[in-house]
This record gives C-alpha cells, sequence and structure tokens, in this order.
C-alpha cells in the first residue's frame, strides 16, 4: 500500500536525491540490505504528524531562517538551554532587550551565526557549508584486515545520539551486525524526548547499556568493539579514556565513524536543519530567497552517507577514522540538484 505522507514528503526533495539514490544502491549491493529513502528521510515527519515545512520555521518548529544584513541564517533553539541563552545572544548582537526578529536584519549573516555558536547555539550562514569538503574524510590508523570484511556477527558500539548515528547504526545492524546503542546515565539520547516510536524504530533490535561514564567502564565496552559510532568532540572521549586512533591501531580491521556538524577541526555544533542551511539544501520560495526543506534533512541524509561509508571501509579492510561532516554530506546534494528543491 503506498503511503501517502511519505510521498508527498518526497515531492519536494526529489530533485536533490540524485547521489543520495546512488549511494543508497551501492550500500545494497555491498550488504543485501535494500535502503527504503522515503521512511529513512521521513519517518519521523510522518510519526510526528509534522506538516510540510512552507516557510522560514522548520518541521519541528525550533529552527527559524531569518533575513540578515547581507543574507540569511538559521539559528536553532532545539534545546531549553538555547532559549535561557537567548538574551546573551541579542546583548552581544548589540541590540539587548529586543528579538531576533529586530537584530538579525542589522547583523551580517556570519556574524549573527559566530555569535550563536559562541553560546553553544548550533546556527549557521545560509549556504557557508559550500565548500567542497567531501562528505567522508577517511584516516588510515590501523592495520587493515587481510580480506574483506562483511557485517554480519560484527560488534558495532554506538555511542552517537538524536538521528544520524542512530540511522547509521540502524542500517548496519539489519545488514547482520549486532548493535550495542551505550547512554551515558547522567545524559540520556535527547531523541527519547521526541516520539517514542521513532525511536523505537531506530534503534529495533540493539542492545541497550546504561553506563555511568565517569566510572571508567566506556573504555572497556568499546575495546570489545569492531566499530564505533559517535558524535562527540574528540577531547570529551578522550576525557573519559577513549581514543579512536588507538582502537584503530590495536586490532586490524576496525571502523571508527565520527559525525560532526562540520568536520573534527571544527568546533561548531549542528543539528539537522541548521546543518542542511549551511550547506544550502533550502528550497526557495516566490521571491527565490531560502525556505526550509524537508525535516532536519542533514540528518539522515548523513545517516545514510555514514553507514555506506562504513560498508565500503570494511570492504577494503578497515582500519579508518571515518570523518563524516552533516554539513558536507548536505552540500553533496545540494550542489547536485537537477531542478530548484
Amino acid at each position: 500500500m503506498e503511503n501517502v505522507v511519505l510521498d508527498r514528503w518526497m515531492a519536494g526533495v526529489e530533485p536533490c536525491l540524485g547521489p543520495l539514490v546512488a549511494l543508497a544502491d551501492d550500500f545494497t549491493r555491498f550488504t543485501g540490505v535494500p535502503v527504503d529513502l522515503p521512511a529513512a528521510l521521513f519517518r519521523r515527519a510522518e510519526l510526528a504528524g509534522f506538516d510540510l515545512p512552507s516557510g522560514r520555521t522548520s518541521a519541528g518548529g525550533s529552527c527559524r531562517l531569518l533575513p540578515t544584513a547581507d543574507g540569511w541564517a538559521a539559528i536553532n533553539l532545539a534545546r531549553p538551554d538555547d532559549r535561557v541563552s537567548l538574551p546573551a545572544l541579542l546583548a552581544l548582537l548589540g541590540t539587548p532587550g529586543t528579538d531576533l526578529d529586530t537584530a538579525a536584519p542589522r547583523t551580517p549573516a556570519t556574524e549573527l551565526a559566530r555569535n550563536a555558536q559562541l553560546l553553544g547555539i548550533a546556527a549557521a550562514a545560509h549556504g557557508e557549508a559550500r565548500s567542497g569538503r567531501a562528505p567522508i574524510h577517511a584516516e588510515r590508523h590501523g592495520p587493515p584486515s587481510p580480506a574483506a570484511r562483511g557485517l554480519a556477527d560484527l560488534r558495532i558500539v554506538d555511542l552517537s545520539a538524536l538521528w544520524a548515528g542512530p540511522l547509521c547504526a540502524r542500517l548496519l545492524g539489519l545488514a547482520g551486525a549486532h548493535v550495542v546503542k551505550v547512554e551515558s546515565a547522567g545524559r540520556p539520547d535527547g531523541a527519547r524526548r521526541g516520539h517514542p516510536e521513532f525511536y523505537r524504530w531506530l534503534h529495533d533490535g540493539h542492545d541497550s547499556l546504561v553506563l555511568d561514564f565517569a566510572s571508567g567502564a566506556l573504555a572497556d565496552v568499546v575495546a570489545r568493539a569492531d566499530v564505533v559510532i559517535e558524535a562527540s568532540r574528540p577531547r570529551a572521549l578522550r576525557r573519559l579514556g577513549v581514543h579512536a586512533e588507538e582502537f584503530l591501531a590495536a586490532r586490524p580491521g576496525r571502523v571508527w565513524v565520527s559525525i560532526t556538524g562540520y568536520g573534527r577541526d571544527d568546533g561548531r555544533i549542528a543539528f539537522g536543519d541548521d546543518a542542511a542551511v549551511a550547506a544550502g539544501l533550502t528550497g526557495r520560495d516566490a521571491y527565490g530567497d531560502p525556505v526550509f526543506l524537508g525535516d532536519a534533512l542533514a540528518d539522515p541524509v548523513t545517516g545514510l552517507y555514514a553507514a555506506h561509508a562504513v560498508a565500503c571501509s570494511l570492504a577494503a579492510g578497515g582500519g579508518e577514522l571515518l570523518c563524516v561532516s552533516m554539513a558536507a554530506c548536505s552540500a553533496a546534494l545540494a550542489a547536485s540538484r537537477t531542478a530548484p528543491c
């Protein structure tokens, strides 16, 4: 039976999906697992009952596209702390006591985004990540396996949260890997606050492990993995005794997936909607100005790129640190569009 809701969401993004369709087909060739692109991209919107974004507020409601003095910028108030930080942001912009609708048009887009990021608020100038950076940057830090490895029975430790990393883990689990979802007892996955059925869909069939990260137990869990998926700042994991380079060097054929907003060398944070705006992966209104496209599109796009990269790395023997940039994955789609999205 056709899913009318998913079809409606897909219709708006199809001109951008050429690279993603090819990537999904290649993942199937490596693993034998077909990729349901409509579900991967829009299952959350379907379950949550989101309306198609028709303007400058994201489908989930937390991110806004704002006109600035020289273009457009996205500000994503995705967490309660972000709203608490809003007065400080307005003070940094020289407009204390006002609001974003007043401050943004007086401020260049990059300045608005930079000051928001200083306060830990996810923000981006529209199109700032159109740099040609590769979606996946692979670094060899360990010996490859002498033979190609499939995913069957490999142990994957998923330290990531929200959507991109867990979607990567879901696809690898469907290909036969044993996935262990690991959460901090003090900081559980924020996706648990979202739609429960979507969370279950992402983690269906995975083991769940909750740890006190301060106890040192995380390093022991990671040491038993073949593949690690994470979306943390490198220094945060190193403080916990977890080092990607050491993990890869310790045994042939391992793979480490590091998902960040803009690359491991860039400390800016990102969520799906603002990363897509940074990449220029947006639609256009009747005046040619940007509007949101899809639902936090950079998240599922990145999860698909990451899963494909793991399958490719294992087929080549592994031993690699795969640096996956949400903005760069989205920019690859934006650059390939066959018509205005």
